[in-house]
């Protein structure tokens, strides 16, 4: 009898220690992040995405105090890798470095595994850039305005190339398209090189390339720049006009930025927002983004919201009005 008493007492002290313990701030739970956190790429290794994506982790995780993992999803334009995050638990620990496509996947899908508005939280935009309308150095096309005139002389006969439906250098043929009231036909490929290789070969009249695509072959001469699809009087090519400057209305910027999943709680997306504000001073960073033609724009979680919203809504108008299907 005396035995269970005393075994009793032991057990009612030993959870007392327990409550007190959990009491104690720090003890019972470790501050965030005390584990490597994954950053999944929705694009396969060494594009664009994925450089940014890499640059960007490593002084993230410097100031984080963990590493960062870099995970590539790629297929389904974007789909597989968003939909990897949307499934995550919001606890920090899995984030996103989403594209244009994270705009246009809503309108250009009639189901997606995940509902893009709910499943997601932002933390922030990182940046935007410019496509870049190039074509070979022996076409006939020197401005946009030969290339307006030549396609509404020849409705469908002039063809542009891009690395998939969907993507930013399909869309910034389609505004075009609609802008001007033009019909050049679009001839998607499975990459940006491919799509280069046969604008090179003179298969394809023209491509809306990114400025980290392009940059060799512009240097080389192999290719020539007939204008940016930035904002009039913010070229980021010296002495190339923007498409704006003949078609009014045409800006075009594609973006990068960072999600978490929804739910995740707001102190670790400010600590994950601060890491990017810290890693976006970074030396090796600042190289690459100027690589890329990236404009930093690190700011609100609501400010990413309301860019990609609007930006959103955009691209449902042209998908609609121009009847673009998936592959």
């Amino acid at each position: 009898m005396a035995d269970h008493h005393v075994r009793r007492s032991v057990l009612v002290l030993a959870g007392l220690g327990l409550a007190l313990v959990g009491a104690i701030p720090g003890v019972a739970r470790a501050e965030y992040p005390d584990r490597p956190i994954k950053l999944v790429v929705p694009f396969s290794p060494g594009g664009g995405t994925d450089l940014i994506g890499r640059t960007l982790a490593k002084p993230m995780a410097a100031k984080l105090g963990q590493s960062i993992v870099v995970e590539n999803r790629p297929g389904a334009g974007t789909i597989i890798g968003s939909d990897v995050v949307a499934r995550s638990q919001p606890d920090g620990y899995t984030f996103l470095i989403a594209t244009l496509a994270h705009s246009v996947n809503p309108s250009l899908h009639a189901k997606l595994p995940y509902d893009t508005d709910k499943a997601f939280a932002p933390v922030t935009l990182i940046g935007t850039y410019q496509n870049i309308l190039v074509v070979k150095p022996e076409s006939p096309f020197k401005t946009v305005e030969d290339i307006i005139k030549a396609a509404k002389a020849n409705p469908g006969k002039y063809t542009y190339a891009s690395q998939g439906i969907g993507t930013s250098a399909h869309l910034a043929g389609e505004l075009l398209n609609n802008l001007a009231h033009i019909e050049l036909t679009h001839i998607p490929y499975k990459g940006a090189g491919p799509a280069l290789t046969d604008v090179l070969g003179g298969q394809v009249d023209m491509m809306f390339a990114s400025s980290a695509a392009v940059t060799g072959f512009l240097t080389s001469k192999s290719l020539r720049a007939i204008a940016v699809t930035g904002a009039k009087g913010q070229t980021q090519v010296p002495g190339v006009p923007s498409v704006e400057e003949t078609v009014p209305g045409y800006v075009f910027d594609s973006w990068y930025g960072l999600y978490v999943p929804a739910g995740t709680p707001k102190p670790i997306v400010d600590k994950l927002l601060d890491a990017v504000k810290f890693a976006a001073q970074d030396a090796d960073f600042l190289k690459r983004a100027q690589d890329e033609g990236l404009l930093l724009k690190v700011g609100s979680p609501e400010e990413l919201d309301a860019y990609v919203k609007a930006d959103a809504a955009r691209w449902r108008k042209v998908v609609t009005e121009n009847k673009i299907k998936p592959e």
